[in-house]
């Protein structure tokens, strides 16, 4: 695949929309850095590559290329701060494998955020019962480590979050270069599918 890119981008002017997911971004990444093919020649946007997977490659060679998430390690605020201090702290506690170069990720940060939203609607209901906490959850808010309050979607229980356009650093980690300035409402149904069209408002 790499040989491909690298020969239709010979012309300039070209970008790479990738939707590789997960470990598999590892060994793309790495064939990319062999190639010799940098953001300056092809930038590749990225919807699934994140700190994890650019611990386990050389990133000098990756740096410009561009990730799009909903959440960065990088981003300044206290919750944040303290949500990587708490994270590298039980690493270390619990001996787990490179404790010392642990990061986070965006999926760490939705499991974390689903989780306080889930007691909160447990609270509210005040009982585990399926349907009631699900009745409860609608309208739930949450301070995320983005520095957003994401909400949950009262009618189709989708979180409204931020997006994030990230440039990959030397370091493995994100500059992030763009940002919305609130969080947008989830479009679960798309409008480009035929039969969508009257589910936009749901």
């Amino acid at each position: 695949i790499v040989a491909n890119i690298k020969k239709f981008a010979a012309g300039g002017k070209t970008a790479v929309i990738s939707t590789i997911n997960g470990d598999s971004n590892v060994p793309f990444y790495k064939e990319l850095g062999n190639a010799g093919l940098k953001a300056t020649d092809v930038p590749v946007v990225a919807f699934s590559v994140g700190e994890e997977e650019l611990r386990g490659v050389d990133a000098k060679p990756l740096v410009g290329h561009l990730a799009a998430w909903n959440y960065f390690e990088s981003v300044k605020n206290p919750v944040n701060t303290a949500f990587i201090k708490k994270w590298k702290a039980y690493a270390k506690a619990k001996g787990l494998p490179n404790a010392d170069t642990v990061v986070t990720n965006d999926p760490m940060e939705a499991t974390y955020v689903g989780i306080y939203m889930w007691k909160q609607a447990v609270e509210k209901a005040k009982t585990t019962d399926t349907d009631k906490v699900i009745a409860a959850m609608g309208g739930q808010t949450f301070k995320a480590p983005s520095g957003y309050t994401l909400e949950m979607d009262k009618t189709n229980h989708h979180l409204h979050k931020p997006v994030m356009i990230g440039e990959i650093k030397a370091d493995g980690q994100f500059n992030v270069v763009n940002k919305t300035k609130t969080t947008i409402r989830a479009q679960p149904w798309s409008p480009y599918i035929p039969g969508n069209e009257s589910k936009q408002k749901m």
